[in-house]
């Protein structure tokens, strides 16, 4: 079973001045502004990183209460920061890390086997396996 979400964007101009609108499949992004503004000076709108944090934080939860069901347990509270750092380095930027804080709330477990479940869905999260994913790419200019 494949399944395929979609995100598009839009961009115009510059890389400075620029500015871009990115929307969603669901919706749950409509014309969201983005822009260097945006990423590198914390004005009104998203980033590429803050998605990134997005989608690893909600998969990682999600992921997790898998783990916890698989293993009997029911979790109340699963909360998950994901923080990405983008660096610039010699040839640009790159993301260099994501850091992952997960708290929860979990009756009857022992801190040991979540320490062991939460190692386990930081390697298994399909989001945390896509930072090394195959990327395909199609052109077309008009």
């Amino acid at each position: 079973m494949t399944i395929k979400k979609t995100a598009h964007t839009n961009w115009s101009g510059d890389i400075k001045s620029g500015k871009g609108k990115i929307s969603t499949q669901s919706g749950a992004l409509d014309n969201q502004p983005f822009g260097f503004n945006t990423r590198f000076e914390d004005k009104p709108g998203t980033n590429p990183e803050e998605l990134i944090a997005a989608a690893h934080s909600s998969c990682f939860s999600m992921a997790l209460s898998l783990a916890l069901t698989d293993a009997d347990f029911v979790a109340d509270d699963i909360t998950t920061k994901a923080t990405v750092s983008l660096d610039e380095v010699d040839d640009g930027f790159e993301v260099s890390h994501i850091a992952l804080d997960v708290s929860a709330k979990i009756e009857g477990i022992s801190e040991e086997k979540f320490n062991q479940l939460c190692q386990q869905t930081k390697q298994g999260c399909p989001i945390s396996k896509l930072m090394n994913a195959e990327i395909s790419l199609t052109t077309q200019l008009n």
